[in-house]
């Protein structure tokens, strides 16, 4: 039997399809396709951290039902299949089962129950052993927590993924070491605020905060590099700065949410910090830190945002100089706080704050990116792509692109920049 999956939104998600995937591949005996009409199982895992990937699931269920086998399942998971469970199905009758994104663990279950809604968000499975499943060869993602407890006005990801329960550090060093093992030199840390880990278990553990998890896996002998994804602001304490800037295992990029450069709109999100902490933490960084490339998730037009509370989120950004942003338009998510917000910005006002912001990162980034040319960065190589090059990452994030075959895959290389690109950079390998 055949299976397709399609993952929308975040690493988590895609961290959740790997365990599906192992699932059904060993206790129900699928295997992958990426031809989701030759597939018996078709699974599309959601995302509803904005609307527009809810918009797209009802669509995308619309053609698959349309054009997959006659007898093929659909099952709808995540984060969307959480907070509208039986909802799916009564839009969308042909769906044979739900199932929410702190559930994963049922995936065997409910394939075998016809219209099966599982989405208890206070299930724990943070000492579920999954089956293993990776779909690269070269690095490893790995959960170490699940859920969230913070309270940001905007956001939904309480509500579909529960409480935040920490995952032992025994088995995330076993499972990092079973990567390792199977030849992954990177390892990519998972969870909502990952500095924040160590907050609660769901048993008697030894109480590990994430500086000390950091310290334990970069002992594993053949992991080189360690990455993470995302610390809160709130939670950056000088340990967990002077950790990353001292442990030579932990790549030099930091993904700093700001949401907010006003302190008075970040109070109204409920984020727990001010401008003037965030840009506490960036200096102390780069002090610590010289070389630390930032990136950053930036939301504009939120209910009250004025035009003094938007020249905020500007000066932040030529102060920091991001290396990388992500920028939205505030979007209204159901069970939210905000989503009660009655001061809304006009969608012409919002538009053009997106766009004010894309285009001073857009400069920003030219400007950095034309200090690259010439220089050379270790790049750890990971995908093939069109034109027969290869692609990977220097230790600060920067995807690097140089002509190559599958023999670079895995490998560390020197390369010397020749050409600039804003999302990508190509170069040649001197060593």
């Amino acid at each position: 039997m055949k299976l397709f999956i399609e993952t929308l939104g975040c690493a988590m998600n895609s961290r959740d399809s790997e365990h599906m995937i192992a699932e059904l591949t060993e206790k129900e005996g699928y295997e992958t396709t990426n031809d989701f009409r030759e597939a018996d199982l078709i699974l599309i895992n959601t995302c509803s951290v904005r609307e527009k990937p809810v918009s797209k699931l009802f669509s995308e269920l619309g053609v698959f039902n349309k054009k997959k086998k006659p007898d093929a399942k659909i099952g709808v998971c995540g984060c969307t299949a959480s907070h509208l469970g039986e909802e799916i199905i009564k839009r969308a009758p042909y769906v044979n089962f739900v199932l929410g994104a702190r559930n994963v663990s049922k995936i065997s279950e409910v394939l075998h129950k016809d219209r099966a809604v599982e989405i208890d968000i206070n299930y724990d499975e943070s000492e579920f052993a999954f089956n293993d499943f990776r779909t690269s060869s070269y690095k490893a993602f790995i959960n170490i927590s699940i859920g969230c407890d913070k309270s940001c006005t905007y956001c939904i990801v309480p509500k579909t993924r529960g409480d935040e329960i920490s995952i032992p550090d025994t088995l995330i060093i076993n499972e990092a070491k079973k990567a390792v093992d199977a030849g992954a030199k990177e390892i990519f840390l998972l969870g909502q605020n990952v500095n924040n880990y160590g907050r609660r278990f769901s048993g008697e553990h030894e109480k590990v905060n994430f500086s000390e998890l950091l310290r334990r896996l970069s002992k594993i002998e053949g992991l080189e590099r360690i990455r993470f994804t995302s610390p809160h602001p709130f939670h950056m304490d000088d340990e967990f700065i002077e950790e990353f800037a001292k442990n030579p295992k932990i790549c030099k990029s930091m993904h700093m949410p700001l949401q907010s450069g006003s302190s008075k709109v970040l109070k109204e999100m409920k984020r727990g910090y001010t401008k003037e902490w965030f840009l506490n933490r960036v200096e102390k960084l780069r002090k610590e830190c010289p070389e630390v490339s930032i990136s950053t998730d930036i939301i504009v037009a939120f209910p009250g945002e004025s035009d003094e509370d938007f020249l905020d989120s500007l000066d932040v950004m030529r102060q920091v100089r991001f290396n990388q942003i992500f920028s939205f338009k505030y979007s209204a998510r159901p069970e939210t706080e905000a989503e009660h917000f009655t001061n809304t910005v006009d969608e012409e006002v919002a538009s053009l704050r997106l766009t004010t912001l894309q285009n001073l990162h857009t400069e920003i980034l030219d400007e950095i990116n034309a200090t690259s040319l010439g220089k050379t960065y270790k790049v750890y190589f990971e995908d093939l792509i069109q034109d027969y090059y290869v692609s990977g990452r220097s230790d600060d994030n920067i995807v690097i692109k140089v002509k190559g075959s599958d023999e670079l895959l895995g490998q560390f290389r020197d390369v010397k920049i020749t050409s600039i690109g804003r999302t990508i950079l190509t170069g040649e390998v001197v060593a």
